[in-house]
């Protein structure tokens, strides 16, 4: 069809789509389409009725075409409509003879009860609650008198038993076979799309099981995991507006952007003769509507993919040891997907509709409406989200997402629910995609009430710094804290490490002292020392969480000002990794990054160093307690060379080695850079990076 304007395609795929447009109520399906729901079965049957469906019967009743809309309103070439009650098609003889005898004729080889069992359940219709017809199938086909002599034209009156020819079957079976198959395509590519965005993810992470020699694992892990994708930024953001992910986590962002443009752009076929189609608009029409469905059916996979990635009772990372932050990426890379997705399916039905002149109509439609409005709230949602607003403005960035997101999938379930009810399995993506963010939410206040609410103990270290105490809590990694007397918004709640599990019983934290023998401990004028003489004096230890917290503005700030204030802690997240198979530990550490530093180096078993940077030497007096054992180079108020330190220790180290991160973007970004470098040109070299820090 080279000379076909794309007008006339258009509006002959209006066409296409009012009839092809499976009915828009029906009894409820169970599954998805091709997995548990079948569209038409037996074909042969669907295929017969099909024809008939567009001829008006001697009890159907003629209508306003400006409200045509649902399976009982067909298009004649009259330009009228008719409306035929499911009554109407239960009782007519003429109907009911005509289609017994098109079902004889060409369900030829189907079994006598898979016609009966179609002819009870779908010749008045496909409603879970409607007439049956007045005569079983075989009982109205005893009736025919003779074979029909007259051949039914497509579009007339049916007012006598009549023949369907064999051109007129052909493509109505054509156009609902290749339909079907269409929409398990659609439905099986989603399915493709969901579990392989949950499988990929573990698969990869399998691969540290696998016993890789460690200087290879050194080598890839240099060359193809930690550094950026480009120049030397990951956690520090381009320009403040977003996060250059790291080479591996942009292979993963490669296979979500490669397996969808994939998965929407194959699998289409078109058929001829087919009713639904009229030759003259040939297989470009069809696939406007099999595409058009494509992408809102991988727009629905997307989104139980895009709550999974969020939450941070994520299964996955239970499952991996992939970092809550690069799920976030992986998050917002699916958002954009599932959102270019939807806005291009509500495109091409809303380009088709207004050419024809009757979106004015259409848009008054329930499901039209609640589609626009989950498009429009994810399209809003997209630049609402960006990295200035996360950081500057994260407390309403955080409140505005969950309520669009619920708008979101509110308004796709009403969407489909009310276009299709639930027959055809479409709302079963927007329920999965529920559970899981319901599943994410009760974990959270599972967490909650086990840990019940508690008295945080807050005592000041210096100017910048305030340690927080928090007794009858466990945990390890990481708690997220609320402080309800703080805000009106009590579901507020900030993310903080936890530096150390038991707290000293019978005192208050401010009573709390340390006897350092300072000759054993040594100093020197570079702002090196080493506390790992250091003897610690204080009563016994009981249960509780210490987390120590750079006040800086909002609710941090606020805290300076209680001595005592209830609490309560969601914990515990991110057990931290095992590294007790590296000789060698070393961190690297900035401010109260110390705190996700403590538990890693107290549980190792071998050789561990810290080199900490502070702002003050408040702080690395208060935690010289915990770090007994373990051998320190502090730098206060000054810069740490970083690629000197780890040189040096590094190249000097004839073992494992693990480094871990914690601390400002600039060192998390030097650190990574440092060891991918090293990786790639020292065969001698095998470490393995852990980088502990917060995501926006």
């Amino acid at each position: 069809m080279p000379n076909l304007h794309f007008s006339q395609l258009l509006l002959l795929c209006l066409y296409g789509l009012l009839v092809s447009s499976h009915v828009s109520t029906g009894r409820d399906g169970h599954g998805l389409i091709g997995y548990g729901i079948s569209m038409y079965k037996p074909l042969c049957a669907y295929a017969c009725r099909d024809v008939l469906s567009t001829s008006k019967l001697e009890c159907s009743e003629e209508t306003d075409m400006t409200h045509m809309h649902g399976a009982m309103l067909k298009k004649r070439a009259t330009h009228t409509a008719i409306e035929t009650s499911p009554d109407c098609y239960a009782s007519d003889n003429n109907f009911l003879r005509t289609l017994a005898y098109c079902m004889s004729a060409y369900c030829q080889g189907v079994a006598i009860w898979d016609l009966e069992k179609y002819w009870t359940l779908n010749v008045a219709g496909r409603q879970s609650d409607q007439p049956v017809p007045k005569a079983t199938y075989q009982q109205t086909l005893a009736t025919l008198p003779t074979t029909p002599s007259d051949t039914l034209v497509v579009g007339e009156d049916l007012n006598r038993t009549m023949l369907v020819s064999a051109e007129d079957y052909q493509g109505s079976y054509n156009a609902q076979d290749v339909f079907e198959r269409m929409e398990r395509n659609h439905e099986r590519y989603g399915i493709v799309l969901l579990v392989s965005g949950a499988i990929v993810p573990i698969a990869f992470s399998l691969l540290r099981f696998v016993p890789f020699p460690t200087v290879w694992a050194t080598k890839f892990n240099s060359w193809l995991v930690y550094p950026p994708l480009f120049g030397s930024s990951h956690k520090t953001p381009i320009a403040g507006l977003f996060h250059v992910p790291t080479r591996g986590q942009a292979f993963i962002i490669s296979y979500l952007v490669s397996i969808n443009i994939i998965l929407s752009a194959v699998g289409y076929r078109g058929i001829q003769p087919n009713s639904w189609y009229p030759s003259i608009l040939g297989v470009d029409g069809q696939i406007i509507n099999f595409v058009a469905n494509r992408f809102g059916v991988l727009s629905f996979a997307n989104l139980p993919l895009l709550f999974l990635y969020a939450g941070r009772n994520n299964v996955l990372l239970w499952l991996t040891n992939w970092s809550h932050g690069t799920f976030l990426l992986l998050h917002r890379w699916v958002a954009w997907l599932a959102t270019l997705e939807a806005i291009l399916h509500s495109a091409i039905y809303l380009r088709v509709y207004l050419h024809n002149d009757t979106h004015a109509s259409e848009a008054q439609l329930t499901y039209w409406v609640w589609g626009i409005v989950a498009t429009l709230c994810m399209s809003i949602l997209l630049p609402s989200s960006i990295l200035p607003i996360r950081k500057n403005l994260y407390e309403f960035f955080l409140a505005w997402h969950v309520v669009l997101s619920i708008f979101v999938l509110v308004g796709c379930l009403w969407h489909i629910l009310a276009r299709f009810t639930r027959q055809w399995g479409y709302e079963n993506w927007i329920y999965t995609a529920i559970a899981i963010w319901g599943f994410e939410r009760a974990m959270r206040l599972a967490r909650l009430a086990r840990n019940g609410i508690q008295t945080a103990q807050v005592t000041i270290i210096d100017e910048d710094y305030i340690r927080v105490n928090i007794e009858n809590v466990s945990g390890s990694g990481h708690a997220f804290l609320y402080f309800p007397t703080l805000t009106w918004r009590v579901w507020e709640n900030h993310p903080f490490s936890v530096a150390s599990t038991v707290l000293p019983a019978g005192e208050r934290p401010s009573q709390i002292r340390y006897d350092v023998d300072v000759e054993k401990l040594g100093s020197s004028s570079d702002g090196s020392d080493s506390d790992s003489q250091a003897v610690q004096r204080q009563s016994p230890t009981k249960v509780g969480l210490t987390f120590l917290v750079r006040t800086k503005a909002g609710v941090t700030a606020q805290l300076r000002s209680y001595a005592t204030l209830p609490v309560l802690v969601e914990s515990a997240y991110g057990p931290h990794e095992d590294l007790s198979s590296y000789s060698l530990l070393i961190c690297i550490a900035g401010g109260v990054g110390i705190t996700a530093c403590i538990p890693i180096l107290r549980a190792h078993p071998g050789t561990t160093k810290l080199f900490w940077g502070a702002r003050s030497q408040n702080i690395i007096d208060t935690m010289k307690p915990s770090l007994a054992g373990v051998e320190v180079e502090s730098y206060v108020g000054k810069r740490m060379s970083i690629s000197e330190v780890l040189r040096r220790e590094l190249l000097e180290c004839s073992t494992t080695a693990a480094v871990l991160v914690s601390g400002p973007s600039q060192m998390a970004d030097e650190v990574r850079c440092v060891i991918s470098e090293l990786g790639r040109q020292n065969s001698r070299v095998r470490v393995k990076l852990i980088e502990e820090a917060f995501s926006w």
